[in-house]
């Protein structure tokens, strides 16, 4: 009898030793992989960066010049200034600086965010399917996309929620309403130190709810969609049905959440399919190959192709 999975034995920091690029075409490896996810009773979505960056999502740029135009002429242009990733590690001098510009970030990247259309297409696809939804993204786009939440398990938290910086107790708090508030009243890149949240157990700094350092908190609502993250996969290896595993965009950032676990389970699971959707990364294990389909291109396309034939 094999052991149930849990979301700590479902990682894997280990790589394949025999990635290759499948030796197919375009509209080859669509109709492979429209079969694959057509067949499966399951899909199981592991959604990284690239999803978001495919359905349109901006990070840097000329947006991220004209929308954060005041942080780069107070901090500068260099490295970390370039983008909203970069920007949110900048060592701001202090806690108004530091919920400045992430308050900002957190509306623009996530809060009032809407680029759901081919999170939409994708989900129309799949109707009909039991599908979940791990998620290394902070942007909270599937949920938007109408997604239930309780098929979502956001693994490295949100724009939306913050905590004690030191993790000084098990709760993540709501920032919306602060947020806007603190987008409205920010001056010089800062926002009135009276906004600036402090820790109500231990009185000290507050942080973003994400997972930048050892002190995440991994609050009761992290921990039950893990659980529901867990009761899905164990149902699906357990009905002997087949399961598609639909890698979107996740690359070798954090390659243990998403990557390497896929190419795990299928190779442990002759009934499972990996279908791995990226614009420059679509590498398969060669022992696995026959029951993968790596599409190395855009991946708006890619979706919008699979979808006319699923």
């Amino acid at each position: 009898m094999k052991r149930k999975i849990t979301f700590e034995n479902f990682l894997s920091g280990m790589p394949a030793r025999d990635y290759i690029f499948q030796d197919y075409s375009y509209d080859d490896q669509i109709v492979r992989a429209a079969e694959m996810i057509r067949e499966a009773d399951y899909v199981l979505i592991g959604a990284g960066a690239g999803m978001s960056t495919a359905a349109g999502a901006v990070y840097g740029g000329k947006w991220f010049e004209e929308n954060f135009r005041e942080f780069r002429e107070k901090y500068g242009t260099g490295p970390y200034m370039q983008d909203m990733y970069s920007a949110g590690f900048y060592p701001y001098p202090d806690e108004e600086a530091y919920w400045g510009y992430w308050s900002k970030q957190c509306l623009l990247g996530g809060i009032d965010a809407d680029f759901t259309p081919l999170h939409k297409t994708l989900l129309k696809m799949l109707e009909g399917k039991k599908i979940f939804c791990l998620s290394t993204n902070a942007d909270g786009q599937f949920a938007k996309a109408g997604l239930p939440e309780e098929r979502i398990f956001c693994t490295q938290g949100d724009y939306f929620h913050y905590q004690c910086a030191k993790g000084c107790h098990n709760k993540t708090y709501n920032g919306i309403s602060m947020f806007r508030q603190m987008d409205q009243a920010r001056k010089d890149c800062r926002v009135p130190k009276y906004m600036v949240p402090k820790c109500p157990v231990c009185g000290g700094r507050m942080n973003m709810n994400l997972r930048i350092d050892g002190y995440f908190v991994q609050d009761d609502h992290w921990y039950a969609a893990e659980k529901r993250f867990s009761d899905y996969l164990n149902e699906a290896l357990s009905s002997k049905k087949k399961i598609c595993l639909l890698e979107l965009g996740a690359g070798f950032n954090t390659p243990g959440i998403i990557r390497f676990p896929f190419e795990k389970l299928t190779a442990e699971n002759r009934n499972i399919r990996l279908v791995r959707l990226n614009l420059n990364e679509a590498v398969i294990p060669e022992s696995i190959s026959e029951r993968s389909a790596g599409i190395n291109a855009d991946m708006k396309k890619s979706i919008e192709d699979l979808a006319a034939l699923v």
